[in-house]
């Protein structure tokens, strides 16, 4: 079973949106998206029986998370005490939170704002152990686990690989502390990115030969995230047997936590051209920037979609046909930075100022990374709802600049 096998809600027509009535730039979330990915992540929490939440590292985006209620989607992980604030006041359900380490400042109010809590090391586990026994003691129910290490991965990008060599996410096999194993009643790996569930059927594998004798003392076992389920030809027919078979074998509650698989393909980032100079070949400026308004285009690194737009002839004396046109542009972003640019890109007209640029898939893993770098304008964040009706949730200004510096 795929994507494509599941009857799910239709969705907007790029075609027909009005990118002109946009104010740029923006974010923009489309509902009928984010509901057809909320759709198929119901149906395989309903079929598989594991629960899953929704990881804010890599979709944080609060004035949706009523929607994500609608469906069944009950709790959140964080990574970090504000994170864990956002998903208490805001998601409203079970706050887990797993990070690398854990501060004596941040600590106390991370305990009473979790319902499952995930030490990274044995070290940080009996560092804090004294406070949640004293938690538990005053009838604090609290979930605790141990992330742990299967030195396995299949992630091609070293920078996303939580399993690469000399890792500091998680425990392996060679430091495992079968002796400190009380008070532990769950496991948690991640080593996945936006991957298939034939990966997690290999990793489990894995999981099992290094950690299986440890499972029969477990409650819970968190299968962390990168399960790219949203994902047009993922096989979530595997993914359903596999946590199923896990489940049964094991006699654990399965835990998945994914980020992209919310805000996959659900919506863009609207800019629009500021100038169009010529230095061999022509560039177009836009009011965003690469650098802070999407980091992954330089870290990852990968190469976004522009609508309307395809990618340069790999040779240069032959003509570029992907849309039908031939006016091919680089496009760079509005900081001083030299690298701000995301790339080449063939349109089917010449650019102009003030013409808009859509760049595709523009939700999951971006807003949450964007920052105020040169004090450009950030873009806006806004919701395009099912109704057509466009709304502008939020604006940055001079304010929110100030605030993250002194």
């Amino acid at each position: 079973m795929t994507v494509t096998d599941l009857h799910l809600p239709a969705v907007t027509p790029t075609d027909t949106i009005d990118w002109a009535a946009i104010p740029s730039p923006a974010f923009v979330l489309d509902e009928t998206r984010l509901r057809r990915n909320l759709s198929l992540i119901s149906h395989v929490q309903r079929e598989s029986g594991a629960q899953i939440i929704v990881a804010f590292k890599g979709f944080a985006m609060w004035s949706t998370f009523g929607i994500l209620r609608e469906y069944g989607i009950t709790g959140a992980t964080a990574s970090s005490l504000n994170e864990a604030i956002l998903a208490s006041e805001e998601m409203r359900g079970e706050v887990h939170v797993y990070a690398p380490a854990y501060s004596d400042e941040d600590f106390p109010r991370i305990l009473e704002l979790a319902d499952h809590l995930v030490f990274n090391s044995f070290s940080q586990w009996e560092r804090f152990r004294p406070q949640v026994e004293a938690a538990r003691a005053a009838g604090k129910q609290l979930h605790v686990g141990l992330r742990v290490n299967p030195e396995y991965a299949e992630v091609e990008t070293d920078l996303y690989n939580p399993a690469g060599p000399f890792s500091r996410l998680g425990v392996t096999r060679r430091e495992f502390r079968e002796d400190l194993l009380e008070g532990i009643d769950g496991l948690h790996f991640h080593t996945l990115c936006e991957k298939d569930s034939d990966t997690l059927e290999r990793t489990l594998e894995v999981v099992e030969r290094n950690f299986g004798e440890f499972l029969p003392r477990m409650k819970w076992v968190n299968f962390g995230g990168g399960h790219l389920m949203t994902r047009e030809g993922y096989d979530l027919g595997r993914l359903i047997r596999v946590v199923r078979a896990f489940r049964e074998k094991w006699g654990v509650h399965v835990i998945l936590e994914p980020g992209s698989a919310f805000g996959w393909q659900t919506g863009w980032l609207v800019s629009s051209v500021l100038d169009v100079v010529h230095n061999v070949k022509d560039i177009a400026l836009l009011d965003v920037s690469v650098s802070a308004h999407m980091p992954d285009v330089l870290e990852m690194p990968y190469r976004p979609r522009i609508l309307g737009a395809g990618d340069p002839p790999q040779d240069e004396h032959r003509e570029a046909t992907e849309t039908g046109g031939g006016h091919p542009y680089l496009i760079g972003g509005t900081t001083c930075l030299a690298g701000d640019v995301v790339g080449e890109y063939v349109f089917d007209r010449e650019l102009k100022v003030g013409d808009r640029v859509v760049f595709d898939d523009m939700i999951h893993y971006t807003m949450v990374k964007t920052t105020f770098f040169n004090g450009v304008k950030h873009p806006d964040i806004g919701i395009l709802h099912a109704d057509g009706r466009y709304e502008r949730v939020k604006t940055f200004g001079y304010e929110e600049f100030k605030a993250k510096l002194s």
